[in-house]
C-alpha cells in the first residue's frame, strides 16, 4: 500500500512515467498552457527581466534560470525578446535550465540551438539542489501543481489520509503529523496537500543569494475545502473522484494535476524573511509590461498580424478565461 504522494510520484516522474518522456502541449496534446498560446507570454516576462536589471535589483551577469523547462519554447521566446528590447544583455546573461530527464534536455539542448546557435551561454542541471549562485532571475510556469500531494478528508471528525493499494484508492485515519499540523494551521478538512514546497522554497533560499522568483499556476490564495485533483487527457478533464469512471486507467499516459494552495507558499517565503506578490495572471502580465509591448509590436508591423497577437494575449488576460482562473506568485531576495 502506498501513500498517495508516492503513487502520484509514479504516475509522473518514473522512467516510464507521464513526464519522463516528451509530450505535446497545445492542441494536439493534452492540455494549454500561456507558453503554447502566445510568444508574449515569454515576452513579458522578458521585459519584466530587463526592467528588474535597469532599476538594479539585478545586475546584467545574473542569471536566467527555467525550472522545468519542457521543450525550450518559454526560454526561447523569453532570451528573443530580452534580444529585441536590449540585445546586449545576451552578451553578459547566463541562461540555466533545471530539468530532470535527460531525453527532455536533449529536446531543449536542441531546440535553443537551433533558434540561438552559441549566442547564449546555456547550462543544464537536474536539480535545483545542484544550483549554486549569486543572483538569479527564475521563472517556473505551472510546476506547483505537478508537486506531489497527499489526499486528506475528514469523516466523524477524524482526518483520513488517502493511500492507493491494488489500483484502489482507500482513506485510513492520518497517523502523519506534518500532515495533520499542516490541516490545522490551515484549516483545511477536505483537499489537497503538498507538503514538499516548503523544501523547494528553502533550497531556492538557501542556494541563491540574491533572486527573483516568480511561478505562474492555477489555485488561490486559500485553501477550498474539496477536492480539486483531476486528470487532463486529450483536452478532456476527469474528476479524481467521479464514480462513473476508473480514473486509475490514466495512471503515466495523462497528466494528473490538482490547484496550487499558494497562502501556504507565501507563509513559507514570509518564514524565510522572503519578500512576496501574489496576484492573478491577467494584472501580473499588465504590471509586467504585456501592453507596452503590443505596442511595440503595432508599430513594426501591418495591421492584420498585430490583431491576431493581441487576440492571443486576450487568452492570457481575459478574467473569464487564462487571466482570473491562472496566479502569479513573485517571491523576492533582493537584500
Amino acid at each position: 500500500m502506498k501513500t498517495f504522494s508516492n503513487y502520484m510520484n509514479s504516475w509522473l516522474y518514473d522512467n516510464d512515467g507521464y513526464y519522463a518522456n516528451y509530450k505535446i502541449i497545445g492542441k494536439e496534446g493534452d492540455f494549454f498552457t500561456s507558453v503554447s498560446t502566445t510568444s508574449f507570454f515569454g515576452g513579458t516576462i522578458a521585459k519584466k527581466i530587463v526592467d528588474s536589471i535597469e532599476e538594479k535589483s539585478l545586475s546584467k551577469t545574473c542569471s536566467i534560470v527555467e525550472i522545468g523547462a519542457h521543450h525550450g519554447y518559454l526560454l526561447a521566446d523569453i532570451i528573443q525578446f530580452i534580444y529585441t528590447l536590449k540585445p546586449a544583455l545576451l552578451n553578459s546573461l547566463n541562461f540555466i535550465i533545471i530539468e530532470k530527464f535527460e531525453s527532455l534536455q536533449k529536446k531543449q539542448k536542441s531546440y535553443l540551438y537551433e533558434s540561438f546557435g552559441d549566442a547564449i551561454n546555456l547550462t543544464f542541471y537536474k536539480d535545483l539542489s545542484e544550483v549554486k549562485l549569486n543572483e538569479a532571475f527564475i521563472v517556473a510556469n505551472e510546476i506547483f501543481d505537478a508537486f506531489t500531494c497527499e489526499l486528506v478528508y475528514t469523516k466523524d471528525n477524524i482526518l483520513h489520509q488517502a493511500f492507493v493499494k491494488e489500483n484502489t484508492i482507500l482513506f485510513h485515519p492520518c497517523k502523519d503529523k506534518n500532515i495533520l499540523n499542516y490541516c490545522k494551521k490551515f484549516n483545511i478538512t477536505k483537499g489537497e496537500v503538498a507538503l514538499s514546497y516548503k523544501s523547494f522554497i528553502e533550497t531556492l533560499n538557501k542556494n541563491i543569494e540574491k533572486f527573483i522568483f516568480i511561478t505562474f499556476d492555477y489555485g488561490d490564495n486559500y485553501a477550498r475545502n474539496d477536492f480539486s485533483i483531476r486528470v487532463y487527457k486529450n483536452h478532456k478533464v476527469y474528476a479524481f473522484f467521479d464514480k462513473s469512471i476508473n480514473v486509475l486507467q490514466f495512471y503515466k499516459n495523462s497528466d494528473i494535476t490538482y490547484d496550487v494552495n499558494f497562502k501556504y507558499l507565501i507563509d513559507i517565503a514570509h518564514k524565510l524573511s522572503l519578500q512576496t506578490n501574489f496576484k492573478t495572471q491577467a494584472m501580473a502580465l499588465i504590471d509586467f509590461g504585456i501592453v507596452e509591448l503590443l505596442e511595440l509590436l503595432r508599430k513594426n508591423v501591418d495591421e492584420n498580424n498585430y490583431l491576431k497577437q493581441t487576440q492571443k494575449v486576450k487568452l492570457l488576460i481575459e478574467p473569464t478565461g487564462m487571466g482570473d482562473r491562472f496566479k502569479m506568485l513573485e517571491i523576492r531576495k533582493l537584500k
